[in-house]
């Protein structure tokens, strides 16, 4: 099946659902009966963003994290728990993350308003005894926080129950031996950071490096994509052992890769009792601003010998993503428009299907339905 599909860019502040057309006789694409445009052009809002590691949160200590355009302040009360408010003080909107915290309640450094973990304010000591002021209304916006994978994971979400539940947490199955983790911040939408998890054409071009890529031939690629919650997966496959990162493992390890939304890539290999899981997540910064982060976890201790060496690789491969996708970015601003073409180009088109499925469930009120059905996808990479 050959599809094509032209398309406004990915780019929030260009991306027109209305104006989708196809240019193929018959094309699994995105239809323009879109619901909510503007929507459209945002990333997801009620879902859950990886806001950085778990370990990163320590008992009476606070960070600060940019999440679509919100500023947040995250911290570990003494209990364990983690939380993240709004990083804004009511009173002058001093950021709280700049204040202390003691475990139990955060002190804003301008003028001491204290506010417990749940974002009620606690005490107002510029107030004096004969002073009525009732403060016990005022609160500091609290967000739901979990934590899965060594992430903690944020839901910026604050309209009305939708009564459609936000795609799963990822979890990672396996007691991992050890873990690599780099972060990069890639200037362009997060739409478009997005598509470039489920883009299989742009590997041979954009990560021909030796020790991932040895062979530089192009070669047809016949696989499996299975539709599952709020995402889609190539079904487990047994790959070769060419890759240098493969062979560590032994044998012809099974591969299989899984995308769910918001912007969640999860790469699960298994040879025998052996595993490693590579995940990477996108987070919207800003409009024009994606935190890409990429985790390698292993279940074998003697790899962690290798940490020195997998973290520069790790960079260096993440590095090429964010080079072209911030060149692509600069292209898109000039004209916001792409064509989708052929079926390596269909997991982007799905990518935008199981967002607007996303939307309209949430706006009716329902549970997510899957747009997709299994198919066999070719292409040459």
């Amino acid at each position: 099946m050959s599809t094509a599909l032209r398309m406004p860019a990915p780019d929030e502040a260009a991306l027109d659902p209305d104006a989708i057309h196809s240019d193929a006789i018959h094309s699994d694409a995105i239809h323009s009966d879109a619901l909510h445009p503007d929507a459209m052009r945002q990333p997801l809002p009620d879902a859950w963003y990886c806001v950085g590691r778990s370990d990163a949160l320590k008992a009476g200590a606070l960070r600060a994290v940019e999440l679509n355009g919100e500023q947040i302040v995250l911290g570990r009360e003494a209990s364990g728990a983690p939380f993240a408010l709004r990083d804004r003080c009511p009173h002058r909107g001093m950021a709280l993350s700049k204040g202390r915290f003691d475990g139990d309640a955060l002190t804003c450094p301008f003028h001491g308003w204290r506010f417990g973990t749940d974002g009620r304010c606690r005490d107002v000591p510029t107030l004096s005894a004969r002073d009525n002021a009732d403060f016990s209304r005022i609160a500091v916006q609290r967000f739901p926080i979990r934590e899965s994978a060594g992430f903690a994971w944020v839901n910026p979400y604050l309209g009305p129950p939708t009564g459609s539940p936000a795609a799963a947490l990822p979890e990672l199955g396996f007691a991992p031996a050890g873990c690599v983790v780099v972060e990069l911040v890639v200037e362009a939408s997060f739409d478009l950071t997005t598509l470039s998890l489920v883009d299989p054409g742009h590997v041979a071009f954009v990560h021909d490096s030796w020790w991932f890529r040895p062979s530089k031939e192009l070669r047809e690629k016949v696989k499996t994509f299975t539709p599952t919650p709020h995402g889609f997966t190539m079904t487990s496959h047994a790959t070769t052992t060419s890759s240098p990162v493969y062979r560590l493992l032994g044998g012809a390890p099974s591969v299989e890769i899984e995308f769910r939304l918001p912007g969640v890539r999860l790469e699960r290999i298994e040879a025998g009792t052996k595993r490693v899981a590579n995940y990477t997540f996108a987070t919207p910064l800003t409009q024009n601003r994606t935190m890409l982060t990429n985790a390698l976890y292993w279940n074998m201790p003697a790899l962690n010998l290798l940490k020195p060496i997998a973290r520069p690789l790790m960079r260096q491969f993440l590095t090429q993503d964010q080079q072209v996708l911030q060149h692509a970015q600069a292209g898109l601003d000039r004209k916001p428009t792409m064509v989708l073409f052929g079926q390596g180009d269909l997991p982007s088109q799905w990518y935008f299907r199981l967002k607007r499925e996303a939307l309209q469930a949430a706006r009716e009120g329902r549970d997510f339905v899957t747009p997709l059905a299994t198919q066999e996808l070719r292409w040459r990479s």
